[in-house]
């Protein structure tokens, strides 16, 4: 890492070299370890380190942007003299830059020395048990095994400055049983809370009760869903749904719904990048602090997510939502986006809503999500790693994957109940974090059979 004081004095060089009107920076630094393991062993083991330097810098209401790697004297000069030489060709803009003024910010201590502390040694003998009790049972283990610590800082010619760190370890493994497969995921910013062993026997004993699965005829159907196939709830809804832009451009599913009761009494679902229970960050890409943000509280669509932009053009606020530039371009086209959602878990357990339901099925997750309406929120995929048959509140059973095609705002309307069995997961490719209870749902639409 490179510290709290180091990077104060990078982002206080690169703003004294600009030679702009305004400008703001965002500092990242990242420390990653992953192992890979396949077919029961550990085959790749890297370590990535990286710093980046993002300057936008402002001349009037023109805006350019430059960033580097690297950190020498020269390399900070040359980004900050190219933000300003971006700024003066580039097109003019409606708002002024509106920078965040200094303000003291709330600190999050989310770093687990054991994240950081641990070896490459310790992750593989924790692999090397998942892929052994696969091998006991005849089954193939494949899957990665994530820790990392990262650096955020926002900085801008205000005087603002924030900084944050926190540690991230992610465990995912999918088992494969002759044709059958079991899945599970768990991440968080302590390491104690991915427990690797117990994950790889849930995927385990997915992977074997899944074997052998007979077909099944598509029709609606109360389903009770995983809390992994909850979280692909959350974030179809989030992409770009939850975005103010697309609320305004009347793109979104909350469009002409604030106000208005859209779904169940027992669904609740907001962003907090200040809650443990997440993978917090406490103020966003702009430097604007983080808070409870409630996008749906029982069952009323309360409202989207803000950047400085889109809170400019709609006379509103910054919630704290715009994405750093260190987000892949084709998510960054959304932003703002929430990063830490969270769903409102219900008092039963996954086996009490199984209990509770006499013809459905028991799902583990979807795949292959697509969304085909953004104004419902209308997605098809695919059932994956695990899908069972009940009966008199009992499983009766693997069955085939699935295909649904469902709007997830009117599924989550004929919620029944919501289990107390929370998950959390950071998504590979929005790269937020989902807490997700496993749901139960009426009239699920399923429409046709894989191959």
């Amino acid at each position: 890492m490179l510290g709290e004081a180091e990077i104060k004095a990078i982002a206080d060089r690169v703003l004294s070299y600009c030679r702009a009107d305004a400008a703001e920076l965002v500092i990242s630094s990242k420390l990653s370890d992953l192992t890979r393991f396949y077919r029961n062993s550990v085959h790749q083991n890297v370590e990535e380190k990286e710093v980046r330097v993002h300057l936008k810098a402002w001349v009037g209401n023109r805006q350019g942007m430059a960033s580097t790697n690297a950190l020498s004297d020269e390399s900070l000069r040359e980004v900050a003299d190219r933000a300003a030489e971006m700024a003066r060709v580039g097109p003019e803009h409606s708002e002024a830059p509106n920078l965040y003024q200094p303000a003291k910010l709330s600190p999050v201590v989310a770093l687990d020395p054991a994240v950081s502390d641990q070896s490459p040694r310790a992750r593989a003998e924790a692999v090397r048990q998942v892929c052994q009790a696969a091998a006991k049972r005849g089954q193939e283990a494949y899957g990665a095994y994530l820790v990392e610590v990262k650096e955020l800082a926002a900085a801008n010619s205000e005087g603002h400055f924030g900084y944050h760190v926190v540690s991230m370890a992610d465990f995912q493994t999918v088992v494969r049983n002759n044709g059958a497969s079991g899945w599970a995921q768990a991440s968080h910013w302590r390491l104690e809370e991915v427990p690797v062993r117990s994950l790889g026997e849930e995927a385990i004993h997915k992977a074997t009760d899944a074997a052998d699965p007979q077909t099944l005829e598509p029709e609606p159907l109360t389903v009770v869903l995983d809390p992994y196939a909850t979280a692909d709830f959350l974030l179809m809804l989030a992409l770009p749904g939850m975005s103010a832009r697309a609320v305004a451009d009347g793109r979104s599913w909350i469009s002409e719904r604030i106000g208005q009761r859209a779904m169940s009494q027992a669904v609740s679902i907001w962003d907090d990048g200040l809650d443990l229970g997440g993978v917090p960050q406490p103020f966003d890409a702009e430097g604007t602090p983080k808070q409870k943000l409630d996008i749906v509280r029982e069952g009323v669509v309360i409202g989207a997510v803000h950047d400085r932009d889109s809170a400019a053009i709609q006379g509103a606020q910054s919630s704290g939502h715009a994405l750093s530039p260190d987000y892949p371009p084709m998510i960054r086209v959304y932003s703002p986006l929430p990063t830490n959602l969270f769903m409102a878990p219900g008092d039963k357990s996954t086996q009490e809503l199984i209990e509770s339901t006499e013809r459905g099925l028991y799902i583990t997750r979807f795949h292959y999500t697509r969304q085909v309406h953004p104004r419902d929120c209308v997605v098809t995929g695919m059932t994956r790693d695990g899908v069972f048959l009940i009966e008199g509140g009992k499983i009766q059973g693997p069955v085939k994957d699935l295909r649904f095609t469902q709007s997830y705002v009117e599924a989550l309307n004929s919620v029944e109940a919501i289990g107390s069995e929370v998950r959390l997961m950071v998504d590979d490719f929005l790269h937020s974090a989902v807490s997700a209870p496993s749901i139960k749902i009426r009239d699920f639409k399923l429409t046709g059979a894989t191959v």
